[in-house]
């Protein structure tokens, strides 16, 4: 039995060699239900009492997972700065998750934006503890905002009238595989992949597209430099996700940021698919 996976089966495909640990997800039945139970059930009560703690105080918050590289943080840094010309006065803030380092939390800062960031040492993800106790510090949770204190019109249909409450971003911890599992209190899942890691991820990874609410493909401004093929990773992401929303952005360059923006500003319970 592995020690850190506890798989403790597998099964060989003579037909094409691969070998297959505990399942698709990689785990024994016998072992992921021992940590549904005991580590992942303590996760959603502490991921509950998150969510409830975000509502009372009028915030909604997003979850980003990629893997390392994708352009998080810059998107991210892209978002607040886009925000500021086009919904000034909105409140945000975030929390940055790695293993090491201060560095991307110093980035969003430079913004003008707070942001808290979380070191997870040896760990792979962040978990609702870590976000509940990063949320207490920020500025967000001492204001003790209420979705209606922070209703803006940005004075212009072209961003479609009113958002409500404040925003937070909690940039997870650059993994493809562990984020999946473990619900922070967000109100969605956001999956950023860029055009530079190929278009099979969503097949690779199948849990974490299966889990977010929208695929951000960034760096579209380098597609002429690489082999990607869009409308095949939109293809392979509904095949796991039928219902997943699309979005293609470069976040160095501008492009697709009013539709993030847009996508941003719906009601959580009103997002829908986008078209690609």
């Amino acid at each position: 039995m592995c020690a850190i996976c506890g798989c403790d089966s597998h099964a060989h495909d003579p037909a094409t060699g691969v070998l297959h640990y505990g399942g698709p997800a990689g785990l024994s039945p016998m072992r992921a239900i021992q940590l549904e139970a005991d580590v992942l059930g303590v996760n959603k009560r502490q991921a509950a009492r998150n969510r409830a703690h975000f509502a009372a105080h009028g915030v909604t918050a997003y979850n980003l997972l990629s893997s390392p590289g994708s352009g998080k943080t810059t998107l991210l840094c892209a978002t607040i700065e886009a925000l500021k010309s086009r919904a000034p006065g909105w409140p945000l803030a975030v929390i940055e998750g790695d293993q090491q380092t201060s560095l991307d939390a110093e980035r969003i800062r430079a913004t003008g934006a707070p942001a808290i960031q979380v070191n997870t040492g040896r760990g792979c993800h962040l978990d609702a503890r870590m976000v509940g106790d990063a949320f207490e510090r920020l500025d967000l949770h001492t204001q003790h905002a209420h979705p209606a204190d922070h209703a803006h019109h940005d004075g212009e249909n072209h961003h479609g009238g009113q958002h409500s409450g404040a925003l937070l971003f909690i940039e997870n911890v650059g993994n493809l595989v562990c984020p999946a599992l473990w619900d922070l209190g967000e109100a969605a899942k956001v999956v950023v992949l860029s055009v530079t890691e190929g278009e099979d991820k969503p097949l690779k990874y199948p849990d974490m597209f299966a889990a977010a609410r929208l695929m951000v493909l960034n760096k579209i401004d380098l597609l002429p430099h690489v082999d990607f093929d869009v409308e095949r990773c939109i293809a392979y992401a509904r095949r796991v996700n039928p219902g997943i929303d699309v979005l293609q952005l470069s976040a160095t360059r501008g492009d697709g940021i009013d539709a993030w923006l847009d996508w941003l500003r719906q009601p959580v319970a009103e997002v829908h698919t986008v078209a690609p």
